[in-house]
This record gives structure tokens, C-alpha cells and sequence, in this order.
């Protein structure tokens, strides 16, 4: 990354600095983990200071960076903030998205009463009772995937063997894309969040849309039975949305549907191979396993710099949030607030952990977390009882996992049982 690692002297000085303090005092934001499961070190100071303070994007734009857990849920359900990411004011996390905030974003870029509308068109297909009659499906597709494993075994590499496919399956399978058009959604996928430059952003959206496009024509002409067959049906031909909101909606869906969980269940067997003890546990006890998924999901924190423009004056936190003024959520710190989690850099799963912000907090708050969790509780809980000799095949250490300007997760996993 472009951003250096300023001192922790330095970055101590700046939390404590009037918010017109020299830009070249702020510690530069988002910094990457030296760990793949612990927020970065980078960040160590901010944990101990304020609940916002000032820091500092690619482009020297300081913003002020939330780290505090009560302040967080308080301004992530205040409309004086905005997910409108037309905004000009809208902060930009790298230099790869510029360029794109003439685009609209459905659904996550988007502020009420327009949010609200595209959300109620969705929420009946994530329901706990939607998410309770996929689980048979999930099952069988983690099921099919450790037999392939097997089959091929006694080696692998998890993520593009299990990690990827399982919940590239699930999206597919609830909203009716092809399957077979995965390795080009996933592709895509990669380069829309990753980059690594602003083209191959921009490249990467206009094939992720013109392909959805294409799906719903063919989708009016012969219907199927996925999400997106009903939204086709029920939304796009009475007139209630168009062509371009629904590609819009598709593509977060099909995008977030399968990044975030994919990460999460190759980050969660890593983090879970190198805390054999608490594994032990989860192995020995399995009614544990939708707690240790809720703490993972805290304790892992993937996707980490929710943002935000104010719209209105804020007074939160000792500190006067102004219009205009960008506002990033560092959630991989806010769910390790002492004053919230007791020892929380520990994995503990026998905490209560219900109130973390991994899925975020308010009206934003994630459409498809029961979905997330159903998979990674079937894909983790099957994974570990059907090769109970699972274990890493590197050094942990030098295997690769992703920079801090993306979601968090392994790039590659390999194991052995």
C-alpha cells in the first residue's frame, strides 16, 4: 500500500491534535493487518484514545475515523449521515474507485426513502424462515464439495476448492444465475474490489452490468424461479423499477452474496487452526458452533471502513462532525472496545457477542447476515467434523492474505487432513 506506517508517537499525537492539525500528522487510512485476524498494529493508538478521531485517505483528505463501539451504533443510525455515494463530498477509500461516484449504488449508496424502497422488495427473500428452507441446499453443496476434496485429497487448496464455491453456489442458486457463468462473476468480482487499478474497477462493473442485463432480458422471455425471476415479475414488468435499478440490485447482491462469505469461512478456518484449543472445544460440543460463528464474525471483523458523509451538524463523541466532513467506521477496533468486550482481542465464544457491528448497525444494516450465518455455520461445522485431521500445509505465516484497502480474508488456504 501507497500509505507509509507512521510512528505510534506520531499517530499518538494526532488523536490528541485539534481536528485542524497538520494533515502529515494523521496516520494514514486504511493500513494493512500484520495479522490476518487482529485489526492492524497500525491501529493500536487509536484503540487507546478517542472514540473519533482524524486520520488520512489516499489522497491526503482527512476524515474522521469512528473507533468507538456506542458512538459507532449512535451515528450509523443518525440521518445525518449519508450512504449516497453521488455525494461529491462522499470519501473514497482508494484511488482505484475514482471515477465512480457519478454511478449509482443501489441499495448501499442509497438514503431514504429510496433505501427503504429497494430494501422491502428484498427482505422476503432473507428472512429466517427463506434462510431456514435453503439450509437443506446449503448442506448439500458443502457436502458435494468435501467429497470432491476427498476425492482428490489428501490435500487442498480451501479457498478456491471450498470457500469460493460454497457460497458462489448458494447466490446462484438464490437468484437464479447460471452457475456456469461463475468463473466470470467471480473474475469480475476480484477486480471490482481489488483493482488493482481505477480501469480494471470500472471495466469490471461495466461487464458485471452488461452481463446482468443480459440475464433479466433473457429472464422476461423465459422466467425461472429465482430472486431475481420474481423481481423481473413482480417489480420490473408492473413498472415499479426499471432495467437499471434491478442490474443495480443484482449486482450487490450476487457481489456481496458470495465476497463476504467466502472470506469469512477461509479466514475462519485459519483463525480456527491456529487456536487449537478453543477447536478442540468447538469439535467436542457442537452446539457451540452458532456462538463461535457470532464471535468470529466479531473478532474477524472482514469488512472493515464503512463510510459516510455528514449532512448536518453531529455532536458526538466530544467532537463536531461538520457537513461535509467524511466519516469512516474502522470496524475491526469498534468490535474490540474494551468498555464492550471483555479481553476482546481473545476468541472467546462463550461471550455475549450478539451486539457486534460486523454486519454493520441501523438502516444499512445487512440484508443477507442470516444467509452468512447459516453458511458459515454448515460450511465450518461440516468442514471440521468430516476431516477431523484438517490442519494448515505452510507455515502460517507466509501464507497470503489480503491487503487492508479490500475485505479481509485469505488470498489462498492450503490444508491437509
Amino acid at each position: 500500500m501507497s500509505e507509509p506506517v507512521v510512528s505510534e508517537s506520531i499517530a499518538s499525537e494526532a488523536i490528541a491534535s485539534e481536528p485542524d492539525a497538520p494533515e502529515a500528522e494523521l496516520l494514514g487510512f486504511p493500513q494493512d493487518r500484520t495479522c490476518p485476524y487482529h485489526p492492524p498494529t497500525a491501529y493500536d493508538p487509536l484503540r487507546k484514545g478517542r472514540p473519533l478521531s482524524r486520520v488520512s485517505l489516499f489522497d491526503g483528505r482527512s476524515v474522521w475515523l469512528v473507533t468507538g463501539h456506542a458512538e459507532a451504533r449512535a451515528l450509523l443510525a443518525d440521518p445525518r449521515l449519508s450512504a449516497n455515494r453521488q455525494n461529491a463530498a462522499f470519501p473514497l477509500p482508494s484511488r482505484r474507485f475514482i471515477g465512480l461516484q457519478d454511478r449509482r449504488t443501489a441499495l448501499l449508496g442509497v438514503d431514504d426513502p429510496e433505501h427503504n424502497t429497494q430494501r422491502r422488495m428484498l427482505i422476503p427473500s432473507f428472512t429466517l424462515k427463506r434462510t431456514a428452507a435453503l439450509r437443506p441446499r446449503i448442506q448439500e453443496t458443502v457436502d458435494r464439495l468435501i467429497d470432491e476434496m476427498e476425492a482428490r485429497g489428501p490435500r487442498a487448496e480451501l479457498v478456491s476448492a471450498f470457500a469460493l464455491p460454497v457460497p458462489s453456489m448458494v447466490i446462484c442458486a438464490l437468484l437464479g444465475v447460471p452457475y456456469e457463468d461463475h468463473e466470470f462473476f467471480e473474475g469480475q468480482s476480484r477486480r471490482l474490489v481489488r483493482g488493482p487499478e481505477r480501469a480494471d474497477v470500472e471495466d469490471a462493473r461495466e461487464q458485471i452490468n452488461g452481463y446482468l442485463r443480459e440475464l433479466i432480458e433473457r429472464k422476461r422471455r423465459d422466467p425461472g424461479d429465482g430472486l431475481l425471476d420474481e423481481l423481473v415479475a413482480e417489480r420490473l414488468e408492473p413498472g415499479e423499477t426499471d432495467v437499471d435499478e434491478l442490474v443495480s440490485l443484482a449486482a450487490i447482491l450476487l457481489i456481496a452474496g458470495h465476497e463476504t462469505t467466502a472470506n469469512m469461512i477461509s479466514l475462519g478456518t485459519f483463525t480456527l487452526l491456529n487456536h487449537p484449543e478453543q477447536l478442540t472445544e468447538l469439535r467436542s460440543d457442537p452446539s457451540l458452533l452458532s456462538a463461535a460463528v457470532e464471535e468470529l464474525m466479531r473478532f474477524l471483523s472482514i469488512a472493515d471502513g464503512m463510510l459516510r458523509v455528514a449532512i448536518e451538524d453531529i455532536e458526538i463523541g466530544g467532537v463536531t462532525v461538520r457537513p461535509d466532513d467524511g466519516v469512516v467506521f474502522s470496524t475491526s477496533v469498534i468490535n474490540r472496545d474494551g468498555a464492550v468486550f471483555e479481553e476482546p482481542d481473545a476468541l472467546d465464544w462463550h461471550r455475549p457477542t450478539r451486539h457486534h457491528l460486523a454486519f454493520g448497525f441501523g438502516v444499512h444494516q445487512c440484508l443477507g447476515q442470516n444467509l452468512a450465518r447459516a453458511e458459515m455455520e454448515i460450511a465450518l461445522g461440516t468442514l471440521f467434523e468430516r476431516l477431523p485431521g484438517l490442519r494448515l500445509a505452510a507455515d502460517p505465516d507466509r501464507i497470503p492474505f489480503r491487503p487492508g484497502d479490500t475485505i479481509q480474508g485469505m488470498i489462498e488456504l492450503p490444508v491437509a487432513w
